[in-house]
């Protein structure tokens, strides 16, 4: 089998597949909204914490 074939047959299970792939990512539920919010503030806090270090 050549590398051309091979190529098509990858290609050709990949459009048979994606039937079976969702299309869109379900969305984020609420509390991983919040992790990702509390770990923005807080590196942010971190942040400016380190940069009043250095200036003192």
């Amino acid at each position: 089998m050549m590398v051309a074939d091979m190529n098509r047959l990858e290609q050709a299970a990949r459009v048979s597949m994606s039937g079976f792939q969702d299309v869109e990512a379900p969305p984020l539920p609420h509390s991983s909204h919040l992790s990702l919010r509390l770990g923005a503030v807080a590196l942010l806090a971190a942040l400016v914490l380190a940069a009043a270090w250095q200036l003192t």
